[in-house]
């Protein structure tokens, strides 16, 4: 690259590092309220006007309400059954970022797919902001392809890249 660089890692340049303990504990507890179902109480791990911003197809939710009503109750009725379950975090300071999966059987409408009953994995990373113990920032990535496909469906109609791959990408349910 020739020129000037951008500015990199400008959100974390003020990373306070003595929260990490904080945050880390903050992370675990709203798992813990996740996989309770405990929509209504959320506002005990994320701030009142925190900002949860979703790669396309789940879309940029500002402020608790709006999570509540616009991610975790419509997502609750497409997945029942569901537990959320983080493969690897790292913590330091006022960030947490995790990556994981959900397992839940599909059993209300999901992008236009009817409910199938099928159990799916659903597959998802985060990158979490907390300051004084609760959650101001959330990114989001829910992989909403591999779940479709799971369902039967495939959104890019038999052009995805992995037609290119050396082997295929197990899907769960054997499909």
């Amino acid at each position: 690259m020739k020129g000037s660089r951008p500015l990199q890692a400008e959100l974390t340049a003020d990373n306070d590092l003595s929260k990490t303990d904080e945050t880390l504990a903050t992370v675990d507890a709203m798992v813990d309220g996740l996989n309770d179902h405990d929509i209504e109480g959320m506002n005990r791990f994320f701030s009142d006007d925190f900002r949860w911003m979703g790669n396309a197809g789940c879309g940029f939710k500002q402020g608790l309400r709006e999570f509540q009503q616009n991610w975790q109750r419509p997502f609750q009725a497409a997945f029942s059954d569901k537990v959320c379950i983080d493969e690897a975090r790292i913590t330091q300071g006022e960030w947490c970022a995790a990556f994981g999966r959900q397992e839940a059987v599909h059993s209300g409408e999901f992008m236009g797919i009817p409910p199938t009953g099928k159990r799916v994995e659903i597959r998802y990373m985060d990158f979490w902001k907390v300051v004084d113990g609760k959650i101001v920032d959330n990114w989001v990535n829910v992989d909403f392809p591999y779940i479709m496909r799971q369902l039967g469906v495939d959104p890019f109609n038999g052009e995805g890249w992995e037609k290119w791959d050396s082997g295929a990408m197990p899907v769960q349910n054997g499909e």
